[in-house]
């Protein structure tokens, strides 16, 4: 469904499109049709250290490196534990269409009052803190409401045991397609399908499924090898299902029987959408519920796809990612010299507002991939710390001076080396 083109959708954009995209050609662009995405509520989140890099690139380690020192797993036993100050832990099992368990932790005081996340305890997800100059005032996401159980890598989640996978398929936006200046070999999915080749013993894409259609924002070549791509520039969380079509794209009834992987980022041009309509003087509860509206798009998805074991008999994973932002929890829309080009000429009457809107909607990413059983990447707090308010101490992302910048001219998309992080989160993910 064509959208008007938008230089950026800006900033709080996890798949934006950007300069030059067509329909909507920002992934991020914001516009005025469609639905935002965002849920109210929470702080906006924050960080895992920054990946290794090779010259100027993140090596991709398989996932396995980068830890963050200290940070621990939830409990995968089931038992119900009991701690010396009254309350009580006990595991959820979250069941995967190809049979997998894993559990998650919710902790509860003894008249049976639910506290998970309340009770003032170390918590997985304080992982995320790590690499930013003063912790104590960062901005976090409450994750812990919803009991997931974070990697230890604190890449993302692990909800799920993906193994001997038999097809590929990239949903989303102009993140996932890749858009210049930075080449199709670059690209996240173009990196992650070579580190899946290897792993899962998977037919290669051809050289030309890694590049880019400029005029229709697609990848030049849909499907190759064990590989698909139905993302496309501008796309938002109503392109997933009918009316919109990427689900039906690459997934025909005849694919069922094959033990898939998906990966996607989506949001980031819903959340560009809200940015730009609260600036414009739309209502705050109206830019939440439209938030709250395309999160639950994504909420209807991942149910489709897990809901029913029938339907992928053998298996089907998904992994997704939250929505970055290029303003390092400032709010500030006009940090990116360019944002004036996506028609973010004005800032937020209360940039705080904007801020619960982003972190609302994050949070309602991680209930999804917690209510059924899928994972989500880090990208909103791996990229905290590296937009265009990198160098502003009084930023809650600050991570010290010298930090580069992965978002590029555009101001909503990630650069050559954003790519390579943004892999390196999926690659961590998958392989635990």
């Amino acid at each position: 469904m064509p959208r008007p083109a938008g230089l950026l959708a800006l900033l709080f954009a996890v798949g934006l499109p950007a300069c030059g995209e067509t329909e909507d050609a920002s992934a991020t662009a914001p516009t005025s049709e469609g639905s935002s995405s965002d849920t109210s509520g929470g702080t906006i989140g924050t960080g895992d250290p920054d990946p290794t890099t090779t010259d100027g690139q993140v090596t991709e380690t398989g996932g396995s490196e980068g830890a963050t020192e200290g940070s621990t797993t939830a409990p995968t036993t089931g038992d119900e534990t009991t701690s010396t100050t009254g309350t009580t832990s006990t595991t959820s099992p979250v069941t995967s269409t190809d049979g997998t368990t894993t559990t998650t932790s919710t902790t509860t005081d003894t008249t049976g009052e639910d506290t998970t996340g309340t009770t003032g305890e170390p918590s997985d997800s304080d992982c995320l803190l790590a690499g930013f100059a003063d912790p104590d005032n960062a901005l976090k996401l409450d994750y812990d409401q919803f009991g997931p159980v974070i990697g230890s890598h604190c890449k993302g989640t692990n909800h799920q045991d993906i193994t001997d996978i038999e097809r590929v398929v990239f949903l989303g936006d102009s993140v996932t397609v890749g858009t210049p200046p930075a080449l199709g070999d670059d690209y996240y999915r173009s990196k992650l399908a070579d580190v899946l080749v290897d792993r899962f013993g998977l037919t290669p894409p051809n050289p030309l499924w890694k590049q880019v259609n400029p005029i229709d924002g697609v990848a030049l070549v849909k499907e190759s090898g064990d590989f698909v791509s139905c993302s496309k520039w501008g796309a938002r969380t109503d392109d997933f299902l009918p009316p919109g079509n990427q689900v039906n794209d690459c997934f025909p009834p005849d694919m069922f029987d094959k033990r898939t992987l998906v990966i996607t980022t989506m949001g980031g041009n819903d959340i560009a959408a809200i940015a730009k309509d609260g600036a414009n003087g739309t209502p705050l509860d109206e830019v939440k519920a439209n938030a709250a509206e395309a999160a639950d798009l994504l909420r209807q998805t991942a149910h489709w796809f897990v809901d029913d074991p029938a339907k992928f008999p053998n298996g089907v994973f998904l992994v997704f990612a939250n929505a970055y932002e290029f303003t390092d929890g400032t709010a500030d829309l006009m940090a990116c010299p360019a944002a004036g080009l996506g028609g973010f000429d004005k800032p937020w009457a209360n940039p705080a507002d904007l801020i619960d809107v982003m972190v609302g909607f994050n949070e309602q990413f991680m209930s999804v991939a917690v209510e059924t059983g899928t994972d989500m990447i880090f990208m909103l707090e791996t990229f905290c710390g590296h937009g265009f308010k990198a160098g502003d101490p009084s930023a809650p992302c600050y991570r010290g001076p010298g930090q580069q910048n992965w978002f590029d001219l555009t101001c909503i998309h990630p650069t050559g080396q954003g790519h390579s992080v943004i892999a390196d989160l999926f690659t961590a993910v998958i392989d635990e």
